[in-house]
């Protein structure tokens, strides 16, 4: 069986030690009354719900996933149940205004109260993630009705949202879609269309759902700048608000697949179905990027929250588990054998996820504090400088927290040997379910392309730039810390070899049209392993101040991230190399010769 315990310790240090997120955010209007407190509070009853009512749940429901008969959704036992609980608690609505009914929290919070849903129970944390989006993309662009109508019920919980993109001919490029939305001259429009891949697109929880669709209005221009977006609703609504008559839209059949069994995916059928324009004609696309926006750092905390299960269930058998003996001498004489935490290469694979997540999480949690900021600040130049910096960071903790949260679990799977490989020890379910972080929402593929292809080239390079400036700063009040060196010259290494990546890119990408997308993916490893690399030295730093506190947390860190910084960091080289490699391995060899 996989366990679960949420790591309260370690997110209270990375939020108040590290990020001291409580001073930050308590001079943002709207946040005053965000205390260190508060906030802790509100992690600690969030873990309650993790730890007893949603973790039980999840390998139940992945036993039994979805049902579809009728074109009616059934969500596994006690899934309807505990959704009711996740209401009832305000969960919802954790970040949406006061105005709608929601709690006006920052999304600093909600990134770890995501993360600790996830870790318990990924599939059910689906379900009410993707609605999130769908607050923010009305809020944004909704009409003052739209808001009205909907709002209230998807901040509460009682309704919920999805967003309708991908057709079985178009996915990642939304230009090729098909979908039609005709005037009824009064206001309204007719949406045709199939849309795939649809996450909660249909299930039993609640009352009604609110399909937000992207669609071609009949004089729309080709490609991807003919695209609007409409509010479909599963029920229209009568003139009180409540759901009426069943609009046209139904769900066709649901997907059979490899993990997220308890979380619906579904075939959506729009014939004629009633909606409503959000926001301008033919600009869908930058209204469902808000909700995309928000979804791909959702999604990176997805895959950090698996790599947390999988590193506690897997640290929890090798130190049941024995088998052989000790290099250095039996640890257990009074056993047959050792448990196998003793052996080296099983300590690397449990301090390889261990370093990895928790610097994952603090880049989660701080990247989450730019949102807040670039929300908040009454500074214009402050907020633009954070919304850069979330820009930069969004397709990085997107790409590195699904790609390295999945080769987490399948390290972790490996510790259980032969054992992680059978249903009933959970550990092949993580690796299941963790696998589709890295493909939905935009692949990781295109997650790199849209970090060297465009937030590279934003402002002449203004991104990059002001993220250097933040890692100056970290430096510059580090300087005479030679307690810290064992820390900042590998970072310092690591820095120098991105900087000099970026360059060579551009230079590269000058001459070659396939330089970009051939370094993408090694580039955007390089990042995300330079920037953990530059958490670990903020975490250090505060941890290395604390060894004499008597808390041995403090030292236990220092050895995590010690082992971060002599095998995971010299990586870069490796993925320097190859990127430097160039196109032409990649696209010497003919068409046909595959």
């Amino acid at each position: 069986m996989t366990t679960y315990t949420v790591p309260l310790r370690d997110m209270r240090f990375v939020l108040h030690d590290v990020c001291n997120a409580a001073d930050t955010l308590s001079v943002l209007p709207g946040y005053e009354e965000v205390s260190a407190d508060l906030m802790d509070a509100v992690l600690e009853e969030c873990a309650k719900l993790c730890e007893g009512v949603l973790f039980p749940l999840n390998q139940t429901g992945d036993k039994e996933g979805c049902t579809i008969k009728d074109g009616v959704v059934t969500t596994p036992k006690g899934f309807k149940e505990a959704y009711a609980q996740y209401v009832e608690g305000g969960w919802c609505g954790l970040t949406a205004s006061p105005e709608y009914g929601g709690q006006g929290l920052p999304e600093t919070i909600d990134y770890l109260v995501a993360e600790m849903v996830g870790s318990a129970n990924l599939s059910f944390g689906l379900y009410p993630g993707l609605t999130q989006g769908t607050i923010l993309a009305l809020a944004a662009h909704g009409s003052d009705d739209q808001k009205k109508n909907y709002l209230p019920k998807l901040v509460s919980g009682e309704w919920q949202g999805t967003m309708c993109l991908t057709e079985s001919h178009a996915g990642s490029d939304l230009g090729l879609l098909r979908t039609k939305a005709v005037p009824n001259g009064d206001g309204s429009y007719a949406v045709t269309g199939t849309k795939i891949f649809i996450s909660a697109g249909e299930h039993d929880m609640t009352a009604n759902h609110v399909h937000l669709v992207l669609a071609r209005l009949p004089d729309a221009p080709e490609g991807s700048r003919g695209i609007s977006m409409f509010l479909v609703p599963k029920f229209l609504l009568n003139a009180d608000g409540t759901p009426g008559k069943r609009n046209a839209v139904s769900c066709g059949s649901i997907e059979h697949k490899m993990g997220m069994k308890a979380s619906v995916t579904c075939v959506m059928n729009f014939d004629g179905a009633t909606g409503w324009l959000v926001g301008p004609p033919h600009k869908g696309l930058a209204g469902m990027f808000v909700m995309m926006n928000k979804e791909r750092m959702f999604v990176g905390g997805q895959g950090i929250s698996q790599a947390e299960t999988a590193y506690q269930s897997a640290a929890a058998y090798a130190k049941d588990r024995i088998q052989g003996r000790a290099a250095s001498g039996p640890q257990r004489p009074d056993k047959a054998a050792d448990p196998i935490i003793v052996h080296p290469d099983i300590r690397n694979k449990l301090l390889y996820a261990r370093s990895v997540t928790e610097a994952l999480r603090a880049l989660g949690v701080w990247a989450h504090l730019q949102v807040d900021i670039s929300h908040k600040h009454p500074d214009a130049n402050v907020r633009e400088h954070a919304d850069d910096m979330v820009g930069l960071m969004t397709p990085i903790l997107k790409a590195s927290g699904t790609d390295l949260g999945s080769d987490i679990t399948n390290s972790c799977l490996q510790v259980l040997g032969g054992h992680g490989y059978i249903g009933e020890h959970g550990m092949e379910q993580l690796v299941r379910d963790v696998r589709i972080t890295a493909i939905y929402e935009g692949t990781n593929a295109i997650q790199a392309l849209d970090l060297v292809g465009r937030k590279l080239g934003i402002g002449g390079g203004r991104l990059f730039a002001g993220w250097l400036k933040e890692v100056d700063q970290t430096l510059a009040s580090l300087k005479g810390r030679n307690d810290l060196r064992e820390f900042v010259l590998p970072f310092q290494d690591a820095m120098a070899r991105l900087s000099a990546a970026t360059v060579w890119l551009n230079e590269a990408a000058a001459t070659d049209p396939n330089a970009r997308g051939a370094a993408a993916n090694e580039y955007l490893r390089l990042f995300a392993l330079t920037v953990l690399g530059w958490m670990w030295v903020r975490m250090a730093a505060v941890a290395t101040a604390k060894t004499d506190s008597g808390d041995p947390y403090y030292e236990t860190k220092l050895q995590v991230g010690r082992y971060f910084m002599s095998r995971v960091l010299p990586q870069t080289g490796a993925v320097d190399a190859v990127m430097r490699s160039g196109s032409s391995p990649l696209m010497a060899l003919s068409e046909a010769a595959f």
